[in-house]
């Protein structure tokens, strides 16, 4: 099976020894995002409200750039700092991603990288 990596300069470079992305056959891996800025390179102020918009943007632009939409995302896996903030997360979610209805998992993680406050990965399918 062959690979391609996935790069966009519409989400955060990666800051260390791995992709944005992989596709592999037909389906898209993308790393974790968290709510850094592409353009600054500097976590977003702001809450967890904030700070998903900004990783749901993220994951977007890396999906786009492996031509895949949230339609073809298969599954997510949500990692929170605080559970109490899933409601705001799970909001901020329902309306980024539209009508697609992806199978997710949500876990409370004892930290994240650099301090923010969650992170998102997916697996979609790509043509």
């Amino acid at each position: 099976m062959s690979t391609r990596i996935v790069h966009t300069n519409d989400a955060p470079a990666a800051i260390g020894p791995y992709s944005q992305g992989v596709v592999a056959g037909n389906l898209l891996f993308t790393a974790g995002q968290i709510a850094i800025d592409p353009a600054t390179g500097q976590v977003v102020s702001g809450d967890v409200t904030v700070q998903t918009e900004r990783v749901l943007r993220n994951l977007t632009a890396v999906l786009a750039s492996a031509g895949a939409t949230w339609s073809d995302v298969v599954k997510t896996t949500v990692y929170l700092q605080d559970m109490a903030d899933f409601p705001k997360v799970n909001e901020v979610y329902s309306r980024m991603i539209g009508d697609a209805r992806p199978a997710r998992s949500t876990v409370q993680v004892a930290g994240l990288p650099r301090g923010v406050l969650v992170e998102i990965d997916a697996v979609a399918t790509v043509r």
